[in-house]
This record gives C-alpha cells, structure tokens and sequence, in this order.
C-alpha cells in the first residue's frame, strides 16, 4: 500500500513546489502569456474585420465591373451597328458610283457608234461620188474622141447655163 499512497512529506513538498512554480508563473509569466493571448484575439478580430470588409470590397468591385462590362457590351453593339450602317453607306456609295460610271461609258460608246456610223456614211458617200465621176470620166472620154460630138455637147451646156 505504500505505492499507493504517498507519503506526508512528499506531499506537502509537492505542494509547496507547486504553489511556488504556480505564484512564480503568475508573477512572471501569466501576465505576458495573458497579453499576448489578448493580442492575438485582437489580431483575429482585426483580421476578421479586414476580411469581411475585403469581401464587401470585392461585391462592390464585382457589381462595378458587372456594371462596366454591360457598358462595354453596349458600346461594342453601338460600334458595330456603326460600322455595319458605314458599310452599307459605302457600297451604296460605290453601287451608284459604278452605276454612273457605267451610265457615262454607255453614253460615251453611243456617241462613239454615232460619229462611226456617221463617218463611215460620209466616207461612202465621198468613195460614191467619186466612183461616180470616175465613171462618168471615164464613160465622156470615150464619147468625147470625136471632135464634132465635143463641139455638140459644149454648145448644149452652154445653152444649158444660159438658159439657167
């Protein structure tokens, strides 16, 4: 039974020993582990507070860029139907340059046809009379080998020209 139950002078150095180690921690030591634990609880709420306003922050920055990516999304549809209109705009543009374009080398090709045909009338016209006169030249020269059918043609047209 002796191991079982300690003796008197054990315990009460036992007790002594602990009530010395208990009064040196509680004048040394309790106080610093006592501050740094209320530090540390402040850095905890500190902490806390900072992260609940950075979540707060970070709602409010999510609902701004939700708010500049429509604004971006409705400037992109504003560009784009910009550019389409001044797409459109250009090749009606270009529709109505060609159209005039094409309307003036039509009108410059008639005239062209028109001055051809004209002087390809005149140039048979000339080529006509000339062949004409060739052959008349040619149909008198052979009639007028005779002196006496000369002196008799020559007084008719001058009859001719007096009459006139």
């Amino acid at each position: 039974m002796d191991l079982i139950v300690p003796g008197f002078g054990l315990v009460v150095w036992s007790t002594i020993s602990f009530l010395a180690v208990f009064f040196l921690l509680k004048a040394f030591a309790w106080g610093p582990i006592l501050t740094s634990i209320k530090e540390r609880e402040t850095s905890i709420e500190t902490a806390l507070a900072s992260a609940e306003k950075a979540k707060q922050e970070m709602a409010a920055l999510t609902a701004g860029n939700e708010k500049l990516l429509q604004q971006a999304k409705i400037e992109r549809d504003a560009i784009l139907k910009e550019a389409r209109e001044a797409k459109d705009a250009i090749i009606a543009e270009a529709k109505n340059k060609a159209s005039v374009e094409a309307n003036k080398l039509v009108t410059t090709a008639r005239e062209t046809i028109k001055n051809e045909t004209l002087a390809a009338v005149t140039e048979l016209k000339n080529q006509a009379a000339g062949l004409a006169i060739e052959i008349s030249e040619k149909f008198l020269r052979g009639k007028l080998k005779e002196e006496e059918r000369q002196k008799v043609l020559m007084g008719e047209l001058l009859d001719e020209i007096s009459a006139n």
